[in-house]
């Protein structure tokens, strides 16, 4: 009888130690699954800011030309400018002239060829005026957008400031240094030309097809038709 107690103690002993064994293995296997799971978590976050952070380095990078061409123009302008409004004379006027033509010139080729540009792209891509000539709503990155349009708004400041500054010469009204005002176009030009070829646009939406009544229908997509179907049973 002592024989047999012993032998049914050992045998619950050992079937505890049994489930003891399978209890802290089945947390294990759970531990190293979460564990597994968060790491593939954390490597798809990675992954996905990697690519953002190298998407938005390889568009700033790949206009950096346009970028350049936009700071020299602007500081070329701004030297002219306010030497022909300090100065005065007729030969600073003269450079003051030729600059701002220059400019203004290279601004309109680029306005022309920047709304040809963003015309081809319309037909994939919903591209707005404001996204495209002031590189607003994330079309641009950041850094790009803020040099961009701080060369801009100098163009108009220094444009109008020296105008305003020299609004007469030899007593009359009027003055050479007013052909600044036509430099912004500069800056907007070149904007409208990086954008359009560089800049980031969500897609255009499919246009609604007309029903047998003559009325317009939006298409249909696949996730539509899904959730009709699922109503169904």
């Amino acid at each position: 009888m002592m024989v047999v107690m012993a032998t049914g103690g050992a045998s619950e002993q050992g079937a505890g130690d049994h489930e003891v064994v399978d209890q802290a293995v089945d947390e294990g296997l759970v531990d190293q699954a979460s564990g597994d799971h968060a790491a593939v978590d954390q490597g798809l976050v990675d992954q996905a800011s990697g690519d953002h952070a190298a998407g938005e380095h390889n568009g700033a990078t790949s206009g950096a030309g346009l970028v350049r061409l936009d700071l020299i123009g602007t500081a070329v302008f701004a030297v002219s400018a306010v030497a022909a409004a300090i100065v005065f004379t007729n030969s600073i006027r003269i450079v003051g002239v030729v600059v701002a033509l220059v400019l203004f010139a290279i601004g309109v080729v680029a306005f022309l060829w920047s709304y040809w540009s963003a015309v081809q792209r319309s037909r994939t891509d919903n591209i707005a005026v404001a996204q495209l000539y002031f590189l607003a709503s994330g079309s641009t990155p950041r850094r790009v957008q803020l040099t961009m349009n701080l060369a801009l708004l100098a163009q108009v400041v220094i444009g109008l400031g020296t105008a305003i500054a020299r609004s007469t010469t030899d007593g009359r009204a009027g003055s050479t240094l007013a052909f600044g005002i036509l430099v912004p176009m500069f800056g907007l030009g070149l904007n409208g030309l990086w954008c359009s070829r560089y800049g980031q646009f969500a897609p255009r939406r499919p246009a609604p097809e007309p029903s047998a009544d003559g009325n317009s229908r939006s298409v249909r997509t696949s996730d539509d038709e899904m959730e009709q179907n699922s109503h169904h049973g």
